[in-house]
């Protein structure tokens, strides 16, 4: 090893991506250990970092290449010792001179001082902050105005954070490709209408309030005028990525209007919102035919009837087939139903025939259905003759049988089916499926009547687990 030629060893090292591989190979020798270290431009490191500060000064002198680091002290306790402070991230910021994508992840030990240290890091492009209790819309405002070269911003989980000076500043900078605001308390949806001219070179964006179903409070829109919504008059059109989770867009148009003014939007993602209708749904689809993925997270909501259980989904096959007919370069779709009852079939809004037109008017390639009780045998029936489906995804479709599963034998390109809490299929008709079609990969997950034995070896690769998704009992074949 020795006489080989540096670059090839970096060629190598590069091909390694396993952190123990790369850790084990640095010991060989003490080329291997300086051609491993000036090659290594990402480290993930946390409660493990002890003492912080000289620890942290250690790596950036053995990594002076690092361009990717991530400090996460999930799980951390007393136990691990002091976290890194304030004067560790400065170690940080001053020593990584290449540093372009930064994370902190539960640094209870940073706060709004230390974020002045970033303004060293005059290559940082991307910056994540999840559950750093000690950051405020003051250190956020050090940010916006220190980091010249940011482009991406995610908020995630920020309770300190009450006003969005930041925000405007940000936007009038108009240097912004990905902005994620995830369940930050004072940040609410209109506030972030503030972000303006910020708007036109956005690609990508992510607002989810995380707020329990039943507790999500009517909105207020300080700039909503009756008629007149000029705040909405702004260009967004080079969003490509949009996910709204958890709001509420009622009375008020809200984040809504993006439905109607996003041309180049190629995913969309609408989970569990109060106030979508399928009006929304068919104007997307007019303005939006580049989209490509699609993910809506449904839950019943109550319509105003007599009845007790006069719910359902808020979408109905009108804003299936609008997509139908205006996305044709529609290939992943994600359908989940959340809290719809099999009793009450009615809950769902969309039916098995929407659904179908739906695949076969589009390229669809992966489909993900959660919940969906309309869903039968006749549907899977259905995805046996279409033509662009390569990975399917079924939990908890309980109106499926092994009649249905059989169908799938006969889609032309299906290679990647994942079963999860679906006790209608059974080994015979799995093994069916699995034999006929070559499968790449193949989980099932909580699926009472299909056992392990059945799954080995009926796919390149085999993921089985006796209980439900994340619960233990894991085989791999």
């Amino acid at each position: 090893m020795e006489g080989l030629p540096q670059a090839l060893l970096e060629q190598i090292i590069k091909r390694i991506t396993r952190l123990t591989d790369l850790n084990s190979l640095s010991l060989v020798s003490k080329l291997l250990y300086t051609v491993e270290s000036e090659n290594r431009y990402s480290i993930c490191v946390g409660c493990g970092l002890y003492p912080a500060k000289l620890a942290m000064a250690s790596l950036c002198s053995r990594f002076p290449n690092l361009c990717k680091v991530e400090i996460n002290y999930s799980g951390w306790t007393a136990e691990n010792g002091l976290q890194l402070d304030n004067q560790g991230l400065s170690v940080l910021a001053t020593c990584c001179l290449s540093l372009t994508d930064l994370t902190l992840s539960f640094c209870s030990n940073i706060d709004d001082s230390g974020l002045c240290w970033l303004a060293h890091c005059k290559k940082l492009t991307c910056l994540k902050f999840n559950t750093v209790p000690g950051i405020s819309s003051s250190g956020l405002f050090t940010v916006a105005v220190d980091c010249m070269s940011l482009s991406a911003l995610r908020l995630i989980g920020l309770k300190k954070v009450s006003s969005v000076n930041w925000l405007e500043y940000l936007g009038s900078k108009g240097s912004l490709e990905e902005l994620v605001v995830v369940a930050c308390k004072g940040i609410s949806q209109y506030e972030l209408l503030k972000f303006g001219p910020g708007w036109m070179k956005l690609q990508k964006f992510e607002f989810d309030e995380v707020k329990g179903r039943y507790k999500i409070e009517q909105p207020h829109d300080p700039s909503h005028m009756a008629q007149y919504q000029y705040k909405y008059d702004f260009c967004c059109e080079s969003l490509k990525v949009l996910t709204l989770a958890q709001i509420v867009t009622l009375p008020e148009i809200g984040l809504r209007f993006f439905l109607s003014k996003c041309k180049s939007l190629e995913k969309l993602s609408l989970h569990y919102i109060v106030g979508i209708y399928d009006s929304d749904m068919i104007t997307l689809s007019h303005s939006c035919s580049n989209l490509r993925s699609l993910s809506l997270r449904l839950t019943p909501l109550f319509i105003g009837g007599l009845e007790v259980r006069d719910v359902r989904t808020p979408l109905i096959d009108d804003s299936l087939k609008a997509l139908a007919l205006s996305c044709p370069m529609l290939e992943t779709v994600e359908l989940t139903f959340l809290a719809c009852e099999p009793a009450y079939p009615s809950e769902i809004s969309f039916t098995q025939n929407g659904l179908v037109m739906l695949i076969q008017s589009c390229p669809i390639r992966d489909l993900i259905l959660t919940g969906a009780n309309f869903f039968n045998d006749e549907g899977m029936k259905a995805l046996s003759s279409a033509q662009y489906l390569e990975t399917l995804e079924l939990m908890d479709c309980v109106a499926t049988t092994d009649t249905g599963m059989r169908f799938l034998a006969h889609t032309p390109r299906l290679i990647n089916l994942t079963l999860r809490q679906c006790h209608g299929f059974s080994d015979h008709a799995v093994t069916e499926v699995a034999h006929a079609r070559n499968l790449e990969s193949l989980v099932v997950e909580g699926c009472r009547r299909i056992s392990l034995k059945a799954v080995q070896g009926a796919a390149k690769s085999v993921e089985y687990k006796v209980d439900g998704p994340g619960l233990s009992g894991v085989n791999r074949a």
